[in-house]
């Protein structure tokens, strides 16, 4: 099942080229909800019945909002190992985390403003996993079933705080506003499946800039859960930022950063594709 959240509130199911409007407006409340979650997929199913059109709004008139307001958006950094290497450093023996704030979430189509001040935007496309049922301690080998789904971020990052500081301060930079754009839409795990194999990718203006694979992960997706959760309960709606492979533009020779009027599309298979601009 696939649920997006729109402008307007609503909550809707996706099919291949439609938008079926849900009950409700709380995306977190509704992946709480196990029995809701099964009437969703009872009505997206009925829904796409051929005589039911009139159940169905058109999927490319859309205007899509982020799918949720997670209560907190744990980061992880250098978790694929050519990302790994390019930013250099010791090898790393457990998760290298950080948090993004609520306010630096922005939806699908957003033309994200970088703060005038900021001289060294970079972009870093995510898998990012949406917990359903709360985790807190729990062991590695049943952290998928804490699970909802599965959606796209970009980790866009203010990298003058990260390297240039005599202290790196690495939240404040991926916490700006509309530093996290998610999107378009969440695939439940169900639908999605194991996240071992996923193609992550990310195009600049048509450009493929980064290329990688969830099976480069450093840190699975259940050693991600389980070893947050062994410090902080996580919470449904709560996002973890997996890691971005190699090709973010601080660690090109010579460094590429963001600019107006860039366009940007973030694609994971069996999700889709993420696309905003730069304002």
């Amino acid at each position: 099942m696939r649920l997006a959240t729109l402008k307007d509130g609503r909550i809707a199911g996706v099919l291949p080229d439609a938008l079926v409007p849900l009950p409700g407006r709380d995306m977190i409340a509704l992946l709480a909800d196990e029995a809701a979650m099964v009437e969703a997929a009872r009505a997206i199913a009925f829904a796409a019945r051929p005589e039911n059109g009139h159940l169905r709004l058109p999927l490319d008139e859309a205007l899509l909002d982020a799918p949720l307001r997670p209560g907190k958006i744990i980061g992880v950094g250098r978790n694929y190992g050519a990302h790994a290497s390019e930013v250099g450093g010791p090898k790393l023996k457990a998760p290298k985390l950080f948090l993004k704030p609520t306010s630096s979430v922005c939806g699908p189509g957003t033309a994200v403003a970088i703060p005038r001040a900021v001289q060294k935007p970079d972009w870093e496309a995510e898998l990012a996993v949406i917990i359903g049922a709360p985790a807190y301690e729990v062991e590695e080998r049943v952290a998928l079933d804490h699970v909802a789904g599965y959606t796209i971020l970009n980790d866009v990052s203010a990298r003058e705080f990260q390297f240039d500081q005599p202290l790196a301060m690495t939240s404040f930079a991926k916490g700006l506003a509309q530093f996290c754009p998610i999107g378009p839409w969440i695939v439940t795990a169900d639908e999605l499946g194991e996240p071992w194999a996923l193609d992550v990718d990310c195009t600049l203006n048509g450009e493929n800039v980064q290329h990688g694979n969830t099976r480069e992960l450093i840190f699975s997706v259940p050693a991600l859960i389980s070893y947050i959760s062994r410090f902080m309960r996580l919470e449904t709606g709560d996002v973890i930022a997996t890691g971005t492979p190699s090709g973010s533009g601080h660690f090109r020779n010579p460094p590429r950063y963001l600019k107006s009027g860039d366009a940007l599309a973030l694609s994971v298979s069996s999700i889709g594709t993420l696309r905003h601009s730069i304002a």
